[in-house]
């Protein structure tokens, strides 16, 4: 019988999952398994595909759905239900189960790069990523703040960020899609000036490789790290939770 995965999202026609899956389905010669975007412009259009594709055992999801997928699960993974935020679908007998496996890709990642010295962390954006992001550093014992366009309880805001503030934050990551393809020259509004060489930034985003955010911060000195290997990760683990019996 034939099976179908795939990526709920908006305006993905960029997407790494189906590329990835395919070249992966062919690698292991599963013939009759396909990977397709389904590309919707607002979450309720996802039900209709969801009854209408046949063989459907699971599907990832990206921006803007990993939290307005909720009220669609009949079950949730506890530590999905904990992060508030769901990017990997599973098809069940009693119909569908969120997982959250950003923060096992993000985690991962991140690790190989750490030195002692990256001991508090900016998290840039407040969407359903950044919550996976927020689970992993906490789970590295790695205090974080987050940074939103407007401050507010536990958020600063971009135009409070000064240079006692970069330099006690040594993580500093791209949780917002500014500088996505093909949008390649938009940044998040931070003052790249107080980076130095003992930072650590990290771009969610891998498309381009090398995005605005991560040039602006390497000239300073800065690391710099793109989603790549985030995705890779992420990807794995879900593959694991769609063949789990």
């Amino acid at each position: 019988m034939d099976k179908r995965f795939g990526l709920l999202g908006r305006n993905i026609s960029y997407s790494f999952s189906q590329g990835y899956f395919t070249e992966k389905f062919k690698e292991l010669g599963l013939t009759g398994y396909s990977y397709v975007n389904f590309d919707v412009q607002k979450i309720e259009d996802f039900q209709e595909i969801i009854n209408s594709t046949k063989g459907l055992v699971g599907f990832n999801i990206t921006i803007p759905y990993k939290e307005a997928i909720f009220p669609y699960l009949t079950a949730i993974d506890p530590e999905a239900k904990e992060i508030g935020a769901v990017n990997v679908v599973k098809v069940v007998p009693n119909g569908l189960k969120g997982y959250n496996t950003d923060v096992h890709g993000f985690k991962e990642s991140l690790r190989p790069h750490l030195k002692p010295w990256h001991t508090n962390a900016l998290i840039l954006g407040t969407g359903g990523a950044s919550k996976a992001v927020a689970h992993a550093l906490k789970s590295l014992q790695i205090p974080y703040k987050y940074v939103s366009r407007t401050a507010s309880s536990g958020k600063i805001g971009y135009g409070d960020l000064n240079a006692a503030t970069i330099s006690k934050h040594t993580v500093i990551i791209n949780c917002t899609p500014l500088g996505t393809f093909p949008n390649v020259e938009q940044k998040p509004a931070i003052p790249y000036q107080f980076l130095t060489d003992r930072h650590l930034v990290f771009d969610l985003i891998y498309n381009p490789p090398q995005t605005s955010f991560m040039k602006h911060a390497q000239a300073q000195g800065a690391t710099a790290v793109n989603g790549h290997e985030m995705l890779k990760l992420q990807a794995e683990k879900a593959w694991e939770i769609w063949n789990e019996n």
